[in-house]
């Protein structure tokens, strides 16, 4: 699974300061959150940042193909 969550936090002109304090998470989640780590991230945790970004969480990677 491929983050997408570089690019649209790009994208939006946020940091991970930024989204950290907007969503209440902690910047090493967002950190995880912005690489191939992003596979332990919870549902609920991607539900969080997607509605700040004002995406759906589907938005936040891509599924890596076989």
């Amino acid at each position: 699974m491929q983050s997408n969550l570089k690019k649209l936090m790009k994208e939006k002109g946020t940091t991970i300061l930024g989204l950290a304090d907007e969503t209440g998470l902690s910047s090493r989640t967002i950190q995880r959150a912005r690489d191939e780590r992003i596979e332990l991230c919870t549902l609920k945790t991607l539900a969080v940042i997607a509605e700040a970004l004002g995406v759906g969480v589907k938005q936040l990677f891509d599924e890596a193909r076989p």
